[in-house]
């Protein structure tokens, strides 16, 4: 009986030893009234850690966990026993980071984290698996990128565009080519090599009770230890003038998506006045951007035109991004909604005009004085969930700064209209742009282009004159596209290799 005492109190004494020398990160956003429990495990591996050859091993792998099963459940079983707890597994993979998401009221907390925790301590790496989750990223790419969503398509093909000879330059589901070259071996020595304790933060929020902070420690201290050297980033390609690509497809509309590198991020002072500058030129989906004033508000040319200074991904129906999508290097956009096709060139013109003119004259004290006030308090609104704020404040941690959102009332606050003009005219430019437009007729557009015809626009409705007016402007603006700067590509060959 005391032999047993002995030897119980030994493994007691491995297991607390054990979590206490985890290298596992915990990030804690405990509420003890809040009924939901949100975990978040954020891994430092994405896109830039695909082999070349084997563009989207990051994805599959990411999708073998979420998306699998464990050593005792197979991927069935386990959508069989959340069904009734109406709980939920998700994911998210990116360039450097990626995430598995789990949702479960804390009625179900104790059986949920055993198969959560399974799904990337103890994955099955099933070979039925393996297939539809490599089908499933093929289909991404052929069926839904490809065929059924222009804008995308655009916005993905910009970035690929603008990181060409860089580790941002592979998608982050990948290439045709690339993940018909990965086995299930490679999906295995994948997980292999990134999911160490040094690169896992495990995010936790809710009312959960405080002892499963040291049971996460003590079970992902299974994990090797370690953390593997981030990829070494090179300074993205220097665009020279008006470059295009343009995707030729049978389509009735035009996505157009232009933008360029910038070489500041989140962590960076110069963000804050930059982002009230983009807010006052294209705030994602709301009617307070120039550019969406001018183009649908004026001319209703199309359903939307945004700007962004960081890359950015819509959170479900929500008008805000989704977290945990960070990056030491970001890029300036402006997301052109669909157009008609003989709107296109005037568009782009409109386009690039307006930024023309927000680099020349930047804001006014009484634009920026009513844009601060609008973003000091429409980012409070992006954290209205507990599994949201959790997500941004381990981005913040990522960038290596105090909590975004307070932050973000702490900087702006302290701006001046000269702030954001500097900022705007330092990391700013109409001149050096990388435009991708998914279009039919390719060739005809890069004519239009190159010769700089001008480009009337009719419209259904009467407009007032002082919009008529500025047309015959923008319909003359040039630009200066060179047939050097073009390249044209067929919608099939997009992503393949």
């Amino acid at each position: 009986m005391k032999a047993s005492k002995i030897i119980l109190l030994m493994l007691l004494a491995v297991a607390i030893s054990s979590a206490k020398n985890s290298e596992i990160k915990i990030k804690e956003l405990y509420s003890p009234n809040y009924p939901i429990i949100t975990f978040r495990v954020m891994i430092g591996t994405g896109s830039v850690n695909d082999p070349k050859g084997k563009e989207g091993l990051n994805a599959l792998t990411i999708l073998m966990l979420a998306q699998g099963g464990t050593k005792e459940l197979t991927y069935k079983e386990i959508q069989e026993k959340l069904y009734p707890w109406a709980a939920r597994i998700s994911y998210q993979f990116d360039k450097e980071v990626s995430v598995i998401i789990g949702e479960v009221h804390r009625d179900h907390l104790e059986k949920f984290y055993k198969i959560f925790s399974d799904l990337i301590l103890n994955p099955r790496f099933d070979e039925q698996d393996f297939k539809r989750n490599k089908d499933l990223l093929l289909n991404y790419i052929r069926a839904t990128i490809r065929s059924g969503d222009d804008e995308e398509l655009g916005k993905q093909a910009l970035v690929w565009f603008i990181y060409e000879d860089h580790p941002y330059h592979s998608p982050e589901f990948g290439t045709v080519e690339g993940l018909n070259n990965i086995t299930l071996e490679d999906v295995k020595n994948f997980y292999k090599k990134y999911f160490t304790q040094g690169n896992i933060t495990f995010g936790i929020a809710g009312g959960y009770p405080k002892s499963l902070i040291q049971k996460i420690k003590k079970d992902f201290s299974k994990l090797p230890l370690g953390k593997p050297e981030p990829v070494k980033l090179p300074e993205p390609k220097k665009i020279n003038g008006l470059e295009f690509l343009l995707i030729e497809k049978e389509t009735r509309s035009t996505a157009i998506s232009f933008g360029f590198p910038i070489s500041i991020n989140r962590s960076h002072k110069d963000f804050y006045a930059l982002m009230v500058a983009n807010s006052y030129f294209g705030e994602h989906r709301t009617f307070n951007g120039i550019l969406m004033q001018k183009i649908r508000g004026q001319r209703g040319l199309n359903y939307g035109d945004y700007s962004y200074i960081e890359h950015f991904v819509q959170d479900g129906g929500s008008t805000f991004p989704v977290p945990n999508i960070p990056r030491r290097q970001q890029y300036f956009s402006v997301w052109i909604r669909p157009v008609e096709n003989k709107n296109r060139h005037f568009v782009l013109r409109q386009a690039i005009r307006e930024l023309e003119i927000l680099v020349k004259n930047g804001l006014s004290e009484k634009d920026f004085e009513s844009t601060r006030e609008f973003l000091l308090n429409y980012s409070k609104l992006w954290v209205q969930t507990l599994n949201r704020r959790l997500g941004y404040m381990m981005d913040s941690d990522w960038y290596g700064i105090e909590y975004f959102i307070d932050k973000i009332q702490k900087e702006l606050p302290k701006l001046t209209v000269e702030d954001v003009n500097n900022a705007i005219r330092k990391y700013l430019n109409f001149e050096n742009i990388k435009i991708v437009a998914v279009t039919k007729d390719a060739q005809s557009y890069m004519q239009d282009l190159v010769s700089n015809k001008p480009s009337p626009i009719s419209y259904v409705s009467p407009v007032s004159q002082s919009i008529l007016e500025e047309d015959k402007i923008i319909q003359e603006y040039r630009l200066n596209a060179k047939p050097e700067n073009f390249r044209i590509m067929s919608v099939d060959e997009v992503f393949e290799k």
